[in-house]
């Protein structure tokens, strides 16, 4: 007895004894069958449940199947497993090949596709993608929870993201070119972890490779070039690793960490004037913050002098003494605890601190109940962050002029002065608030304002740096703006500006989620589930009504 198992069967219009058509083969083929398709056009969409099969060009044949005009994906597979090589997939306004719950297995293949990803893949897979070119799609790959392997893939002339790596997918990515996006060329959202080796990615309309929602990937020796955004932008809470990167001609800063994320640049690139040290990728970081120029130069101008102090002493020469203890003095949302936060990692990277650990307290934390109460709690809080930033926001309320707590609160600035003496070299202190409380609060005691270095102001965004900001934050979330909404943002910004309580940055944020819930109330009443697109956009009306609802509050 003989099982079927390796067979092969032919398409091919043209011979009699072979399929007319590729749907009648799978159809009358069992699982584990070759179907060996002729050279020829087949205007056919294919849809395959629990289904193991191979679809192959015959030797030497051009094969097209034409998913034109369709509103379903030319091939489907669900569950199962597909094989295709050889072929060239022309989609309509769907996927050309979809996977949901399959494995895929995809080489020596041209992927094309009008409105659609060219190639989807939802599931643990695993996906195997060799020697294939995908042009002309919305987007070029996405692999959501996916494992597997792309290997030798061409993308180019995208409309949005060339390749999506998302829903703890974690593929290797090797050896791929993705190019002419109009967004990003790969993003990796949602907890995914892909290794991305020795890829080039250029020419993108957005960042050329964003990190967002908690992902790890390990990017190592990949080339990036002419973005017009950042060459790397990594989201807030994300990880993983930078290693070895090549980039050039992109938006500053070349690398962008967000302020709580944890990825470690393991190795300088090929520097064109935006090396990715640590050092200088938490340069990039500070350099990358929207406005705050002076403040900026400020930070920048003291870790100038500390790298100089450090080359002087390892040659031998005299070096004064620094204190790296600040003040910071603004308005609230103006990133005067952000900026902090890059402070204590730039005096780690330096050497100057050992854990550039930050620690943000308020009066509470340092004032006791009773006398001696508070000696005893700021000396513990005080010891705690010893190595690394003690960040004191709206410290003027500890000096007795402010009126809140008398004695008590001056008790807390009289051991802070002299631990901050006897522990100069071992901890940064920033204190911040209004400048003219500030000014209040150094005059509370003699020895207090010696024992800052300088005072870095930080001035009020202006409404068009408002509109970045909101503009990063809908980016971050994925998001999309529609562009159209820039003239009712810079309007309303420059409205509220002018307002006693102007929160700066913080009222961006709070616009920001009354835009997110205008649109969730919108697309919940839909009554059918939105489409990836209508998810991810924020349309001018959402604006408007947002700019409305903080009207009215």
């Amino acid at each position: 007895m003989t099982t079927s198992a390796g067979r092969t069967v032919l398409v091919d219009p043209g011979q009699h004894g072979a399929y007319a058509t590729v749907g009648e083969a799978i159809l009358g083929a069992p699982d584990g069958t070759c179907v060996s398709i002729a050279a020829g056009t087949y205007a056919e969409t294919l849809e395959l449940v629990d289904r193991t099969l191979t679809l192959r060009a015959a030797e030497g044949a051009d094969v097209l199947l034409d998913g034109t005009g369709a509103d379903v994906p030319v091939l489907l597979a669900r569950g199962g497993a597909l094989t295709v090589h050889g072929l060239t997939v022309q989609a309509g306004d769907a996927a050309a090949v979809q996977a949901d719950n399959a494995e895929l297995t995809i080489a020596d293949c041209t992927v094309r596709a009008d409105r659609g990803p060219a190639v989807a893949v939802r599931g643990p897979g695993p996906v195997a993608i060799r020697d294939v070119t995908i042009t002309g799609a919305e987007h070029g790959l996405v692999l959501e929870g996916t494992s597997g392997a792309v290997e030798n893939v061409v993308i180019d002339n995208i409309a949005a993201d060339g390749m999506i790596i998302g829903l703890g997918a974690d593929p290797v990515i090797r050896s791929c070119e993705v190019s002419g996006c109009g967004q990003r060329g790969l993003y990796i959202y949602q907890h995914a972890r892909p290794v991305v080796d020795n890829c080039r990615i250029a020419r993108t309309g957005q960042a050329a490779i964003a990190v967002a929602h908690r992902s790890e990937p390990a990017l190592r020796r990949t080339s990036v070039r002419d973005a017009r955004g950042v060459g790397i932008d990594v989201g807030p809470n994300c990880g993983g690793s930078i290693e070895g990167c090549d980039i050039d001609n992109t938006a500053e800063p070349a690398i962008r960490l967000a302020t709580t994320a944890t990825t470690q640049v393991m190795s300088e690139p090929t520097d064109h004037g935006g090396g990715a040290s640590p050092l200088d990728a938490s340069l990039a970081e500070l350099d990358g913050m929207v406005g705050l120029r002076g403040a900026k130069a400020e930070v920048r101008s003291l870790i100038d002098e500390i790298q100089v102090n450090s080359w002087r002493a390892r040659a031998g020469l005299s070096v004064g003494a620094l204190s790296h203890h600040l003040v910071f003095a603004g308005a609230p949302g103006t990133g005067k605890t952000t900026v902090a936060r890059i402070y204590g990692k730039l005096l780690r990277e330096l050497g100057v601190l050992p854990k550039g650990e930050f620690r943000e307290v308020s009066r509470r934390d340092l004032v006791g109940q009773y006398i001696g109460h508070t000696a005893e709690k700021t000396a513990t809080v005080f010891e705690q962050a010893l190595g690394g930033v003690l960040f004191i926001d709206e410290a003027y309320t500890l000096s007795r002029q402010s009126g809140s707590g008398g004695d008590f609160g001056q008790e807390a600035i009289d051991t802070l002065v002299k631990l901050m003496e006897d522990h100069r070299e071992e901890i940064a202190v920033i204190v911040a608030g209004y400048t003219a409380e500030m000014r209040q609060f150094l005059a509370a005691n003699p020895g207090l304002s010696s024992r800052f270095a300088k005072t870095v102001e930080f001035e009020d965004y202006t409404p068009h740096e408002l509109v970045d900001i909101i503009s990063r934050m809908v980016a971050d979330s994925d998001y999309e703006l529609d562009p159209r909404s820039e003239p009712a943002l810079t309007e309303y910004f420059r409205r509220i500006s002018a307002a006693p309580g102007f929160g700066n940055a913080r009222d961006a944020r709070r616009l920001f989620e009354r835009m997110r819930k205008t649109q969730a109330g919108r697309l919940r009443r839909l009554g059918r589930i939105p489409n990836t697109a209508e998810l991810r956009g924020i349309r001018v009306d959402d604006v408007l009504t947002a700019i409305d609802a903080g009207r009215s509050r």
